[in-house]
């Protein structure tokens, strides 16, 4: 009889040494630009960092470095559930329309003071975010969110189906605030035999690019069950080719003991 498999919920509350359900506005010293068909509609060194309640951080940019020629005005005015009026904004890059592509604040309110005369971007629909020289993927990155990765020797085991696909006592802990441990494997102590190769990719603006893999035990294929950062971003450089596992969906034991089950948006 198989051992029941624990749960835990993971909370990702960003650790902000704030109040969550305030406003909280920042400033970035960072220069940020973000293109659209290869032309800056931002280029900014005096950016704000601004968190709302529920919601990623977000840059807010003076309107003198932005290329108000390119934005149009919309119809839109209050969004569902807003208090503080809102303007929507179109942009228009050459033949490139993208609508709702820009918001900012009529009238802002007293937690919003400083954003007056400032304009926010929907992060996707633009093709590209630097700060400084370096691209960031995602949304900005939070500067209370820790990335931290250490060597180990603890033996961890990572088992499919109840086939073993990964054994080492060499893993790299990855610590990231609020979200489970993951164990990094270098590729030598993975059954790659078992490992076929997906088109899926994400991307991390703390770890920056992933590729996947799918794991076939018998006939059975577990989509994108692997992944790992062939070439993470500076910042990360310890994962660089080694494989980490969903601990939401497989069993990993570490020293012998079966990790429970995280509870996360990819269980």
């Amino acid at each position: 009889m198989s051992e029941p498999i624990e749960q835990v919920t993971v909370k990702a509350d960003g650790g902000r040494p704030f109040d969550p359900g305030a406003v909280r506005v920042e400033p970035w010293p960072r220069r940020v630009r973000a293109f659209v068909h290869g032309v800056p509609v931002v280029d900014s060194k005096d950016v704000k960092l601004v968190f709302e309640p529920r919601r990623l951080p977000v840059y807010y940019f003076p309107l003198a470095d932005v290329r108000t020629d390119l934005l149009r005005p919309t119809d839109y005015t209050v969004a569902q559930g807003q208090t503080t009026p809102l303007a929507r904004w179109t942009l228009e890059v050459g033949d490139r329309r993208i609508e709702n592509a820009a918001w900012s604040y009529f009238e802002p309110d007293a937690e919003r003071a400083p954003l007056k005369d400032h304009v926010a971007f929907f992060w996707n629909k633009l093709d590209a975010w630097y700060e400084e020289d370096d691209e960031v993927f995602v949304h900005p990155r939070d500067p209370y969110h820790r990335v931290d990765v250490l060597n180990s020797s603890r033996h961890v085991k990572v088992l499919v189906d109840g086939e073993t696909v990964a054994e080492t006592s060499r893993p790299r802990l990855l610590f990231e605030t609020g979200l489970p441990t993951r164990y990094y494997v270098p590729k030598a102590d993975v059954r790659m035999d078992l490992l076929e190769p997906s088109d899926t990719s994400t991307a991390c603006p703390y770890k920056g690019r992933a590729s996947y893999w799918s794991v076939r035990v018998g006939d059975k294929l577990s989509k994108d069950l692997v992944w790992g950062y062939p070439a993470p971003i500076p910042e990360c450089p310890k994962i660089e080719n080694l494989l980490s596992f969903y601990n939401e969906k497989l069993d990993i034991y570490v020293d012998g003991e079966l990790q429970p089950r995280p509870v996360t948006p990819w269980s």
